[in-house]
């Protein structure tokens, strides 16, 4: 939806998160004598005292809140929806029907006068955005990091130019039902995740699919060939397809000297390439851009090496596929796993069995899927030699790593699901991962 359409409907944003701040400062800077309706379950709290006080003054708002807060949508031509609240409530799904809902990034793309590079996939979003970010500025290009990972992005429309770029990290909660594509997709993956906000993973792998299915013939379209899902929906593409190859990352750089470890992360590099070549990047500033690449933490983040034990957060692993590359990239010196979490009924039994493949001995489990994934090693090894240590917090875990993982192995945060059963989100987990490393190291 163009702005100027914008002018004259009443516009609810509903959902008052990062995004939803955004939208509402944006809008009431573009619109300052337009009336705003703010919507969200939870009761509005701000820690800026600088915004509290500019709401609170505003008499041109209308604050919904509490239970109710969906009842609100009936009242408005436009609703600006925040990408956490559910598609499948009936208020949601009826404003969907009567063509009511828009977004941040929808907004965006039909705006933007400048070149949008979108980056999706179920892992490797944040890590691939901030490469490509990196070597197009090592390059010279004007580029932002907006998205997920960056800045939202309404707010930037103001000093929006034709020569910007913006790398744009894309979740299918962002994706789902847009209507408009980037200039440049990179489509990297699609795995079962997600499916407590999705009907089905059909529903979760269509989302996605918005990051390509509008493009035109003149834009790109860089796409993981290897993976049969992302296949079949780059068939339908328009675009100029680029299959991602790892070997573009051999022409560039020795794999021995790529910071970032395992075959995830070579695709992500390679993808990463691909559109530093479509804007004439060096290669010579690529490689370096790489070389100087440091990891992104919570992902395969190497915490350090205390009492000859080396420790590794891979917090941000919530599936079982990006566990199993992180066994993968460590070349089987992993004496030390540490799984489990929040259940959303995924199945680990390709995980189970590349456990038992490996050098893992010690197999550290929290509630509520440890149990379950515990079953599973079971199932294909009744008589091993893997020692199973069931914990309910990160301080037990890291002591029994320490009494139990070997000089020169490695003890690997990974736990292939979500973490609310025991952390508020990836952070916590992950941060708390390494206080523990970190205090036990001294004793």
């Amino acid at each position: 939806m163009k702005l100027s359409e914008l002018k004259s409907k009443r516009i609810l944003i509903l959902g008052l998160g990062r995004e939803g701040i955004d939208s509402f400062l944006f809008f009431r800077k573009l619109f300052p004598d337009k009336i705003l309706g703010l919507a969200d379950q939870k009761e509005f709290k701000i820690q800026s005292a600088k915004l509290r006080n500019l709401i609170k003054n505003d008499k041109k708002i209308k604050l919904y809140f509490g239970e109710n807060y969906l009842e609100a949508i009936e009242n408005y031509k436009v609703v600006i929806k925040s990408p956490g609240i559910p598609i499948h409530l009936p208020e949601i799904k009826k404003a969907f029907e009567e063509k009511k809902i828009t977004s941040q990034i929808e907004i965006f793309l039909k705006n933007c006068p400048g070149i949008i590079i979108g980056v999706t996939g179920t892992k490797g979003k944040s890590t691939t955005v901030s490469l490509i970010y990196r070597i197009l500025k090592d390059g010279g290009v004007k580029a932002h990091l907006i998205g997920n990972i960056g800045k939202p992005v309404l707010s930037l429309l103001f000093k929006a130019k034709s020569n910007d770029i913006y790398v744009y990290e894309m979740s299918s909660h962002q994706l789902y039902n847009l209507k408009k594509s980037p200039q440049i997709s990179i489509f990297l993956n699609v795995f079962r995740e997600h499916l407590d906000y999705y009907r089905n993973f059909e529903e979760y792998a269509k989302a996605k699919a918005n990051i390509t299915l509008h493009q035109k013939k003149s834009d790109y379209l860089i796409f993981n060939s290897k993976d049969k899902i992302v296949k079949e929906i780059a068939k339908k593409a328009k675009a100029k397809k680029i299959p991602i190859n790892i070997k573009c990352v051999e022409e560039i750089i020795r794999i021995e000297n790529v910071p970032l470890k395992g075959k995830f992360n070579l695709q992500n590099i390679a993808a990463a390439i691909e559109v530093a070549r479509i804007f004439k990047i060096p290669s010579v500033k690529i490689k370096k851009a790489i070389q100087d690449f440091k990891p992104l933490k919570h992902r395969l983040e190497l915490v350090g090496i205390f009492k000859e034990i080396t420790f590794y957060n891979d917090s941000l692993s919530t599936i079982p596929e990006t566990t199993i590359a992180a066994i993968d990239a460590l070349d089987g010196s992993v004496q030390t796993i540490m799984l489990g979490g929040f259940d959303r009924k995924i199945d680990f039994k390709k995980l189970a069995l590349e456990i038992t493949k490996s050098e893992i001995k010690n197999v550290i489990l929290f509630p509520t899927t440890g149990e379950k994934i515990w079953k599973s090693i079971l199932s294909i090894k009744k008589n091993n030699n893997f020692h199973p240590f069931f914990t309910d917090n990160m301080r037990d875990a890291v002591k029994l790593a320490y009494e139990n993982t070997s000089q020169g192995k490695i003890c690997l945060l990974s736990c292939a699901s979500t973490s609310f059963s025991l952390f508020r989100d990836y952070k916590e987990k992950g941060n708390l991962f390494k206080k523990w490393v970190r205090e036990f190291s001294k004793r």
